[in-house]
């Protein structure tokens, strides 16, 4: 029986910086490329991605993307779809989707889009057209979002739902958690809980300042009972406003702000939760990571952070903008040491059977051969 032949996927990332959809773009040509097929990445030049793939020797190409009504980048995009000689076009934001597939559609190559925003999506002739020429499937990272697409007139047949994924083998602290723990000033009976976000107001992370606010910072009355202390890693235009806020609440030494980090398996080891107090989210891959490192979640009940955490098994949800409900779940965590075990245990094996990084790849791969082998037939 023959093998079926290895593919060419373009991957088109319209952004400049590096964020969560990012990573889930290298995750993906990083396990396509291991099942031996070929990845082009189209991005503009100087962009995070593009540096990126430099760094992992991946192939790119370089465009401009300036904005939506930046129509010139249209035939730049289709000369450099034609020239990397590819089978398939995968684009993976809003812009992307738009200008990339424009670009396919005139350079006769079928393409894909992953929306990866829990957000409204509009009906509209822009809308009908990308979704009923342009893409030939809409990928979805969660079923909050296929619910979305749906609602703004994108049609059944053409939705597919692929969970965004982690790789718990890439999450392997290289630091012990007591040196981390001594690096950050922490003592070692503190009770730390740890975001990961970006600083911008969907992460909600005045949330949990607030909710912090409300747990004080002893309890002797309570035996045991310890400091609870939030870390946020991340950066954005945010930062000062929610450093104020802290100030203001005077939590400067229970709030811990430690920027953009790269080490976060070693800063979910040190923490003993896990916190995502995101408005809108498309799934919450930041929230999975925790769970693959077995830490307890408390969660925002939005988007798919309500069908990847699940609630009293692997985490706590907690309704949007709750401040007195995320005070509430915190507190618990803190002064339940076997809920904290229970919850946390149950975390990696969901992420094992449903968001494991294999399983999108897998996903993809066989969504790939679907649409060309539809375009065969037509």
């Amino acid at each position: 029986m023959l093998q079926p032949r290895n593919l060419a996927i373009a991957h088109v990332d319209a952004e400049t910086g590096f964020s969560g959809g990012e990573v889930q773009v290298f995750l993906l040509m990083e396990g396509l490329r291991r099942r031996g097929h070929r990845n082009v990445l189209i991005a503009p030049p100087g962009s995070r991605s593009a540096q990126e793939a430099e760094r992992r020797g991946l192939e790119a190409r370089a465009v401009p993307m300036r904005g939506d009504l930046d129509l010139f980048a249209v035939p730049r995009l289709r000369r450099e779809l034609v020239a990397a000689r590819v089978d398939l076009v995968h684009l993976h934001t809003s812009r992307a989707t738009w200008l990339g597939g424009l670009a396919a559609r005139w350079a006769g190559l079928s393409a894909i889009t992953t929306r990866r925003q829990d957000r409204a999506v509009r009906r509209s002739a822009r809308t009908r057209l990308v979704y009923g020429r342009l893409v030939r499937r809409a990928v979805a990272i969660s079923p909050a979002v296929a619910r979305r697409l749906e609602e703004g007139g994108v049609a059944r047949g053409v939705l597919v739902t692929i969970p965004s994924a982690v790789d718990p083998g890439a999450l392997v602290p290289a630091r012990d958690r007591a040196e981390l723990r001594a690096e950050l000033g922490l003592e070692a009976r503190d009770f730390v809980v740890l975001t990961l976000a970006a600083l911008v107001p969907r992460k909600g992370v005045d949330v949990l300042i607030r909710a912090l606010a409300r747990l004080p910072e002893s309890a002797p009355e309570r035996e045991g009972a310890a400091r609870v202390v939030l870390l946020v890693a991340g950066d954005g235009a945010e930062r000062e406003r929610l450093e104020a806020l802290a100030r203001e609440l005077g939590l400067e030494r229970r709030v811990r702000f430690l920027g953009a980090r790269e080490d976060k398996a070693e800063l979910l080891a040190a923490s003993d939760a896990f916190a995502l107090a995101s408005r809108s989210e498309g799934l919450g891959v930041a929230a999975l990571e925790a769970m693959a490192l077995g830490r307890p979640v408390v969660a925002s009940r939005v988007g798919g952070l309500e069908e990847a955490v699940v609630d009293g098994h692997t985490g706590l949800l907690v309704a949007p903008d709750d401040v007195a409900g995320f005070a509430a779940a915190l507190g618990r965590l803190r002064d339940d040491p076997e809920l904290r075990a229970r919850l946390g245990a149950a975390g990696p094996r969901r992420v094992r059977e449903g968001f494991a990084a294999e399983q999108m790849v897998a996903a993809y791969e066989r969504l790939y051969r679907q649409v060309l082998e539809e375009r065969r037939e037509r």
